[in-house]
C-alpha cells in the first residue's frame, strides 16, 4: 500500500475549495444574509451553483441555515463558530488580493 504524505492545506481546500465558497464566507463574515442577498452581491454565480455551495458549506458545518415558518419562508444563512474562525483566513486573502491586484496594475502601466 503506498503512503501519501499528509497536506493541511489540502484539508482546508476540500472544506473552502469550491468557486464561491470564500466569496460566500467573505460576506457571512459581516452578519446574516438571505438567500436574495448574497445572489446580489454575487451576481455571477447561478442560483443552482449558489444553493449547492451553501448546502456543502452547511454539511461542513461552516454555515448555519435558519428557516423561519412564514409565507414566503425566509431563510437567513450564518457563519457558525468553525465557520469564523476562518475569519482571519479571509482576512488574510483579501490582503493579499488587494496587494495583488495592486502590483498586477503597476506591471500594466
Amino acid at each position: 500500500m503506498k503512503q501519501t504524505s499528509y497536506c493541511p492545506v489540502e484539508s482546508t481546500l476540500e472544506v473552502i475549495g469550491g468557486k464561491w465558497k470564500t466569496v460566500i464566507l467573505y460576506h457571512l463574515r459581516e452578519g446574516k444574509k438571505r438567500f436574495g442577498e448574497l445572489k446580489r452581491v454575487m451576481p455571477l454565480t447561478t442560483q443552482k451553483v449558489l444553493t449547492q455551495q451553501l448546502r456543502e458549506l452547511e454539511a461542513d458545518g461552516l454555515v448555519s441555515r435558519r428557516v423561519f415558518p412564514e409565507i414566503p419562508p425566509r431563510v437567513e444563512y450564518d457563519l457558525t463558530e468553525l465557520g469564523r474562525s476562518l475569519e482571519p483566513v479571509l482576512a488574510a486573502m483579501c490582503a493579499w488580493g488587494v496587494e495583488y491586484d495592486r502590483n498586477k496594475k503597476c506591471e500594466a502601466g
